[in-house]
């Protein structure tokens, strides 16, 4: 009857629980004291994920790989700017995805000025062409949103663009955007709604203000353009619209790229001013209000000098908002409901983790697993105009934990081959380990600043999972000629390129 071929066979009100794994973990996530009360009611689907981004996919096609029946739901709040965006949440659309071919694109007007030192003749001026740009993004985004519909389709899992509110503990009510309610019952639920920009609270700023979410398929060049914060999408987007041309300037509350390390954001930031973006430190805006003659947008800013005046023709504001709380199964305090990726309280907000956690979760809720999902040196790395790679502590947090006297810097700056002939960067690139002397010299910190962070990095992630220690790295042969061989030198000598 079962297909089971284990003992015991274990059943409550006639319902099929499975042998004694099974039913340890139904008592876990709550699901056994439901069947024990009697709660034995059919749903229409095992489980419902809300959020049709990087987590909520990668949650829902594994749920269904394992034989449940799933529905994603997903739906786009338009902007106050109007814009919207297909399904694959904020890494595709509007994230990670446009911000790194826009990042690629203003390098490519830095190797266009390399290109002469190495022998390249044009004499036509180069100027570039944001709707080409804008266009070409966006096709390819297009075509990523049809793929994952088909994936979902393939695995037979029920794709509703529609706004999810529970109505019930185990009901939802889907309100598409005619208008039209339907209402679906589930056995579980998923939180996957990723994160959206918030706007400043200030007079004016919704109705002058763009953010990140329309930036990338802004219809036209923003032109001169001020950043309000300091995170790394807000670096990011300063950075790549400062190369190609135009005039930026980034409005810091307090410090860039909280939560990093600092002696590395700083060194991120040195290099964005001397390469023409402008910094405004210690303002916040008031208010954002038109001038009508010269149809350019006047931010009213305090700081602790007093009040300045500033014009610019774009903003985009960025900001964090508020969590969901979960346990170390990404459980929220409601047995059925669970929650991923960048709405979780003190987690990385990472396409990849969110990804990882969703793959994760189906499989402990579905597939007998046990493995959670490690929230511990994760490897990211911030786009900047020279991109910074990170894995583990920063310097300030290492000595929070273990002491300033158990630890050990090692570090190092280096001039990438690539930028010698240019004769551009000189020994503006730089990286550190930190090492906990209490533990071997374990790496417990590794910072990047250079070209090409994100594949340097990736390979350090995967050596600190293992737990590298500084001897390991010191014995390993390095790559050359490349930026990468620089971080197992750092512990020894600066280095000069080749």
């Amino acid at each position: 009857m079962t297909g089971q071929k284990t003992v015991p066979n274990v059943f409550i009100n006639k319902k099929h629980i499975g042998g004694c794994d099974k039913t340890l973990q139904a008592h876990k996530d709550g699901s056994l004291q439901q069947l024990l009360n009697g709660d034995n009611e059919d749903y229409d689907y095992d489980l419902i994920v809300i959020g049709g981004g990087s987590g909520g996919l990668a949650c829902s096609k594994e749920a269904a790989i394992l034989g449940k029946k799933v529905m994603v739901l997903d739906y786009v709040v338009p902007t106050p700017k109007g814009t919207t965006w297909g399904l694959g949440g904020t890494c595709v659309n509007v994230g990670c995805i446009p911000k790194k071919l826009m990042h690629q694109t203003a390098l490519l007007a830095t190797a266009m000025q390399d290109a002469r030192k190495f022998g390249w003749e044009f004499d036509e001026t180069v100027k570039h062409n944001w709707d080409t740009m804008k266009t070409a993004v966006n096709n390819y985004i297009g075509s990523l949103n049809w793929g994952y519909r088909v994936s979902l389709r393939d695995k037979n899992v029920n794709y509703v663009n529609a706004y999810a509110e529970f109505v019930e503990p185990h009901k939802i009510k889907a309100t598409n955007k005619r208008g039209k309610e339907t209402f679906y019952t589930g056995a579980k639920f998923v939180l996957a709604t990723g994160e959206r920009p918030r706007y400043l609270g200030v007079p004016g700023d919704k109705e002058y203000c763009i953010t990140s979410d329309d930036l990338f398929s802004l219809p036209y060049c923003p032109g001169k353009t001020l950043v309000i914060g300091a995170s790394y999408v807000a670096l990011e987007c300063g950075g790549f619209l400062a190369g190609l041309g135009l005039d930026v300037t980034v409005m810091v509350r307090s410090i860039l790229l909280r939560g990093f390390d600092q002696d590395m954001a700083n060194r991120a930031g040195e290099h964005m001013e001397g390469h023409g973006v402008k910094f405004l430190r210690k303002y916040v805006p008031t208010k954002v209000s038109v001038n009508t003659t010269c149809c350019f947008q006047i931010f009213i800013l305090k700081s602790q000098n007093g009040i300045k005046v500033l014009k610019v023709s774009s903003m985009i504001p960025s900001c964090r908002n508020g969590k969901i709380p979960v346990n170390d199964e990404e459980q929220t305090n409601v047995p059925h409901i669970y929650a991923i990726g960048d709405i979780l309280e003190g987690k990385w907000e990472l396409t990849p983790v969110a990804i990882q956690a969703g793959k994760l979760l189906a499989r402990r809720l579905y597939g007998g697993s046990t493995v959670k999902c490690d929230y511990i040196n994760v490897p990211t790395t911030v786009f900047t105009p020279l991109e910074y790679g990170s894995c583990g502590l920063p310097e300030e947090k290492a000595i929070e934990l273990y002491g300033e006297e158990n630890i050990e810097v090692y570090h190092s700056l280096f001039w990438p081959l690539e930028f010698t002939v240019p004769g551009r960067d000189n020994n503006k690139c730089y990286s550190k380990i930190i090492c906990n002397k209490l533990d071997n010299d374990r790496v417990i910190g590794f910072h990047y600043l250079g070209p090409n962070a994100g594949e340097v990095t990736q390979g350090f992630g995967a050596a600190m999972k293992c737990g590298v220690t500084k001897e390991q790295l010191d014995t390993t042969i390095g790559i050359h000629p490349t930026c990468a061989e620089v971080k197992r030198q750092c512990c020894h000598f600066i280095y000069l390129g080749c």
